[in-house]
């Protein structure tokens, strides 16, 4: 009778500790989305079986709020039952007011699903409720429900690694020499013409157009025809610090796309040798002005790679075009004079010819917030 005694007073002590030291690992968790039970719970007695002895089925009450809600059933509750009502208010607030940078540090929203809900919240409105949300394209219940959670519980961000230049640009050139740049022109080839684009430290766009080449990929790829081709370009190009040129990233193992690389690389080393001026012996102290920046890590910036392809950044310099006209502090600040000349380029659905343009423009935004990036 003593051991039970004993026994008693210890698992009885044990069990009034436990209620006010953090999640219970002996009682019973409470159902999902309710207060836990308070009916008594029993310890079996190892001494005598007819023996239970009873413990508090208490939890703290961190543990109660803290407890996720009954999971949202696709049949039986909508998105808006599944939440409170200040649940609700702050995740459609950061839906209406957030910017496609800022969704997509949210799970799940990083990429096309951003741009989506951006675009769908433009043209319908604000959102009005949870449900609503599911019309976005790309997002579905099950989706919602997890973008959704992580609004309410972001996860917090590990410390972003240190992006090496030589990642992006080749040669490498010492970063003091690319901070200190006044500009740049970026500088894309297509199959049958060149685009640039010239931005300043102040990510003003000051030049950006396009020039046919109407010997590119045209009877036996005759060299005197690609220079003059190039050369006229060269000479419409404006002064810069640097030229950046686009590395394509076609790869030499496709045998069906050799062409189209052969091309691409004809193209860029002209480029190469008519705007780097190399007469003289080469100082140290004098970097390249010519540089190379790959077409990946401008897609990777964007969000735009699908596998190991690129899709198409329209939409990304229409968006660009318009915070330059609604936002105090736009991405990059286009004259007015290109927002007229190039406000149709872009369109969505059909067929243009702005998609070098396009490129230009996103490799000069990419080269400066890849740079700042990487010495942050």
């Amino acid at each position: 009778m003593k051991m039970m005694w004993v026994a008693r007073r210890l698992l009885s002590s044990f069990a009034q500790r436990r209620r006010y030291a953090g999640p219970p690992a002996l009682l019973r968790p409470p159902r999902p989305g309710c207060l836990p039970d308070l009916e008594p719970q029993y310890l079996q007695c190892t001494c005598c079986w007819r023996s239970r002895v009873p413990v508090a089925g208490f939890e703290t009450l961190d543990a109660a709020i803290s407890s996720t809600s009954e999971p949202c059933d696709e049949d039986n509750r909508s998105l808006d039952a599944c939440y409170t009502s200040e649940q609700r208010h702050a995740i459609l607030q950061l839906l209406n007011t957030a910017t496609p940078s800022e969704l997509a540090g949210v799970k799940l929203l990083r990429g096309r699903k951003s741009v989506n809900i951006v675009d769908y919240r433009t043209k319908n409105g604000p959102f009005q409720s949870l449900e609503s949300v599911v019309n976005v394209p790309r997002l579905k219940h099950k989706s919602a429900v997890t973008v959704f959670n992580s609004i309410l519980n972001p996860v917090k961000k590990e410390k972003k690694v240190k992006i090496q230049l030589a990642k992006f640009i080749r040669p490498e050139v010492d970063r003091s020499w690319l901070e200190d740049a006044g500009n740049i022109v970026s500088i894309v080839c297509g199959t049958n013409k060149i685009a640039w684009a010239q931005v300043d430290r102040g990510m003003m766009l000051l030049d950006w157009r396009q020039v046919e080449c109407p010997h590119f990929l045209r009877g036996t790829y005759m060299a005197s025809a690609y220079l003059n081709d190039v050369s006229e370009v060269v000479a419409l190009l404006p002064p810069a610090n640097f030229y950046i040129i686009e590395k394509s990233s076609i790869s030499v193992q496709n045998t069906t796309l050799f062409p189209i690389m052969a091309h691409m690389r004809t193209v860029e080393a002209l480029l190469f040798a008519l705007l780097e001026h190399r007469n003289l012996p080469p100082k140290a102290n004098i970097p390249p002005r010519v540089l190379n920046m790959m077409r990946v890590a401008v897609g990777r910036h964007f969000g735009l790679m699908l596998g190991e392809s690129r899709t198409s950044g329209a939409q990304i310099v229409q968006r660009l075009m318009t915070e330059s006209v609604t936002q105090k502090l736009p991405r990059l600040k286009f004259p007015q004079e290109l927002l007229l000349k190039h406000r149709n380029s872009f369109q969505l659905g059909s067929r243009t010819d702005g998609e070098e343009l396009c490129d230009a423009v996103l490799q000069a935004v990419a080269f400066y917030e890849l740079l700042s990036e990487s010495s942050s």
